[in-house]
C-alpha cells in the first residue's frame, strides 16, 4: 500500500525534526539563555507570533518552546530557554556550532489582526515575555495597525529581567509605553517594586477598544485578566498563553489536554472568555 501525503506519510513528516545549528547564544539571566538557530540546507520555519516549535536534543529528548524571534526573519529561529528540567538544562548548555532538531511551528498564535485600530496592551511576567516578544516586534513595525502599544512587565528581581537591551530600546521609543516592576530588588534598583497589576493605572487605554495579550504564571494571568475585565475590557479580547505539558505538538499523545482542548492545537493562545473558568480549577 502506498502511503499518501494526506495520510500516514504526512503525519510522519510532521513529527520529523529538521537539523538546526546554534549560531548564537546570549545569557539572559543566571538560569535562562536565548539561542539563535539556523536551519541546515536553508530550512526555515515561518511562524506567527505566539506559536511554538518542538526542539529535539539528540540522546536527551524533546521539549516545546515558544518562538521568541522576529516573525519577519524566518531564517533565524530564536528560542529563550529557562533551565528547569533535563532537556532544558541541556539546551541551556548548548554552544554555537552545536546541532539540535526542530519541527513546527505549532499552535494558535496571538490575534494581532484583531488589534488593528485598537489599543494593544501587553502584560508579561517573568519568562512570559518570550512568547510575547514577536508580537511586540510585529506591532512596532506598524503592520498590526494598532492605535497604541503598551507593555507592562514584571519579574522576580532585576537580575531576572529578559531582553534588557530590548527593554532599554523600547523604553525610549515613541511607539510603545514600557513599564517594568520587580517583586524584590537591591537598594540600587531604579525602578518599581510590586505586582505588575500596580502598573495598569499608568497606561492610557480605552477598555472598550482594547486588546490585551497576557503571558506569565497562571496566578498572574488570572489576576491580570480579572482586573482588566472588571475595568471594562471584554473577556473575549483578553488573550493569554496557557502553555501546558506537551509531548508531540500535534494532538496525538494527549499530554496537553486542558479540559476539552488540546493546547498544542487549540492553543497555546486563547481568550479569557474561553480559558478563564479553567484557570480557577486546582490541579487541572
Amino acid at each position: 500500500m502506498i502511503e499518501t501525503r494526506f495520510g500516514v506519510e504526512a503525519a510522519r513528516d510532521e513529527m520529523l525534526p529538521h537539523p538546526y545549528r546554534v549560531m548564537a547564544r546570549t545569557t539572559e539571566t543566571p538560569d535562562t539563555v536565548t539561542l539563535v538557530l539556523e536551519g541546515l540546507e536553508g530550512h526555515q520555519i515561518q511562524f506567527h507570533p505566539g506559536q511554538f516549535t518542538m526542539i529535539y536534543l539528540f540522546g536527551v529528548g524533546e521539549v516545546p518552546i515558544s518562538i521568541a524571534g522576529n516573525p519577519f526573519v524566518p531564517h533565524a529561529l530564536v528560542h529563550t530557554v529557562r533551565a528547569v528540567g533535563s532537556v532544558t538544562n541541556a539546551m541551556a548548555a548548548l554552544q554555537p556550532g552545536d546541532l539540535v532538531g526542530a519541527r513546527g511551528p505549532y499552535g494558535r498564535g496571538w490575534p494581532l489582526a484583531e488589534a488593528a485600530g485598537k489599543d494593544l496592551l501587553i502584560v508579561a511576567g517573568g519568562i512570559g515575555l518570550a512568547p510575547l516578544r514577536p508580537a511586540i516586534i510585529h506591532a512596532l513595525t506598524g503592520r498590526a495597525g494598532v492605535r497604541s502599544l503598551s507593555l507592562l512587565y514584571g519579574a522576580r528581581t532585576p537580575a531576572d529581567l529578559l531582553y534588557k537591551d530590548d527593554l532599554l530600546g523600547w523604553k525610549f521609543s515613541p511607539d510603545i509605553q514600557v513599564e517594568v516592576t520587580v517583586d524584590r530588588a537591591p537598594s540600587d534598583w531604579w525602578g518599581d517594586v510590586g505586582l505588575v497589576t500596580n502598573l495598569l493605572p499608568r497606561v492610557s487605554f480605552d477598555p472598550a477598544n482594547t486588546v490585551a495579550m497576557v503571558c506569565g504564571p497562571e496566578v498572574m494571568m488570572r489576576v491580570v485578566a480579572r482586573q482588566l475585565t472588571s475595568g471594562g475590557v471584554p473577556a473575549e479580547r483578553v488573550w493569554m498563553s496557557v502553555e501546558r505539558n506537551m509531548k508531540c505538538g500535534v494532538g496525538f499523545c494527549g499530554h496537553c489536554q486542558y479540559g476539552a482542548d488540546f493546547i498544542c492545537k487549540d492553543g497555546p493562545v486563547g481568550s479569557y472568555a474561553h480559558f478563564g473558568r479553567r484557570l480557577k480549577v486546582e490541579e487541572l
